[in-house]
């Protein structure tokens, strides 16, 4: 079997036609735009301009050929005019082409390397929070547009009103309503520059109202916004939970509603290594599932027992002993399904195949303790 000449080359281009932004490609985005900044700073450029243009350089070339492997891993897959009309695909063509393209059309080289303020949007697939807004913004885009024309309602409406009353006495500021719309769109965005102000008695009153309608409707964009991130963290947290609880073989027969069922009734923990869970003779009121990591069991003979991941404990005080007969500690950092006494009782009654099963699991253990 021939082995290939540039292995590291192999692995580099690989990486680089996925989906996730490399290291090489963060560092060019980091050097790039901190040279495009140096490049407006004229005694700094003067003196390192040699240095600042290298470096322009090859982050061009790097996001060139980055474009060039990614097209053509997409042609290869037959996904050419998918990954072309993209998102990331336009971002990597302006990346590798906007800058080329305005040396080529005579622009000066300062004025050109300024286009390589896009290559900031080649972070923006990255940035998990970003998708988060992406989805919010998609979801909520009616309330958002509803919102939107009532600010472009006001704006209009208020631009007629000043025009109206404040052309006479400022001719130069409120002459007409295109005039106007400055005081407007400055007045109702609550930022106030103070360049324009009524002076008319009702005027005033009007900028008033347009003062306060503006404090609603960013009010209402930031309740909406706030409540889709609300929901959407909801969602995301409960998928989360959907998966952990999913990999517990202990729930592997049930079916999509109960797994649903336990998963609103888990709460999740998060434990460092050598946290003690569980301490032998105290009172408990839950049971464990372990999603992810590996506990200790502390057992009487000076036994111990490692449990991974999938595993389960204390639910000896769900089923009538509440007195705690082991020490249970984290080896590892560890993710714990707690199930509450309260509601493992609901739980058991929706689902009596899973009382039965746990029942006869504890029963065992007990047995294995002894």
């Amino acid at each position: 079997m021939s082995k290939q000449p540039f292995p590291i080359l192999s692995l580099f281009m690989a990486a680089t036609a996925g989906r996730n932004m490399t290291r090489p490609a963060y560092a060019a985005v980091a050097f790039g735009i901190a040279m495009m900044v140096l490049l407006t700073v004229d005694p700094a450029y003067e003196s390192a301009h040699r240095w600042v243009d290298a470096v322009l350089w090859a982050c061009l070339a790097f996001f060139v050929f980055e474009w060039a492997v990614r097209l053509r891993h997409a042609i290869l897959l037959q996904r050419g005019l998918a990954y072309a009309f993209s998102f990331r695909g336009l971002v990597d063509l302006a990346a590798a082409a906007t800058i080329p393209a305005a040396l080529i059309a005579g622009a000066s080289p300062k004025s050109a390397w300024l286009l390589g303020v896009v290559w900031v949007l080649k972070l923006v697939p990255g940035v998990p929070g970003l998708r988060q807004l992406r989805r919010v913004m998609v979801v909520e885009s009616a309330s958002l547009f509803s919102v939107l024309v009532i600010f472009l309602m006001v704006v209009f409406l208020a631009s007629v009103a000043e025009y109206f009353l404040e052309r006479e006495a400022q001719p130069q500021t409120f002459g007409s309503v295109p005039a106007a719309l400055w005081w407007a769109v400055v007045t109702l965005t609550t930022t106030g520059y103070g360049d324009v102000v009524p002076v008319t008695p009702l005027g005033r009153a009007v900028a008033a109202i347009v003062m306060i309608s503006g404090l609603g409707v960013f009010g209402l964009w930031t309740g909406i916004l706030a409540t889709g991130f609300a929901a959407q963290t909801r969602r995301d947290n409960f998928l989360k939970t959907w998966e952990s609880v999913s990999r517990v073989p202990f729930f592997a027969e049930l079916g999509p509603t109960a797994i649903a069922d336990v998963t609103n009734m888990l709460r999740t923990i998060d434990l460092p290594p050598r946290t003690m869970i569980i301490r032998k003779g105290q009172q408990g009121d839950c049971m464990y599932f372990i999603a992810a990591g590996a506990v200790e069991v502390d057992l009487p003979a000076g036994k111990k027992v490692t449990l991974g991941e999938g595993a389960f404990f204390g639910e000896m005080a769900l089923l009538g002993s509440a007195t705690r007969n082991a020490n249970i500690t984290t080896t590892v950092l560890t993710r714990l399904l707690v199930l509450d006494l309260v509601d493992f009782r609901l739980l058991m009654a929706r689902h009596p195949e899973l009382g039965r099963t746990i029942d006869a699991e504890a029963r065992r253990r007990a047995l294995e303790n002894k």
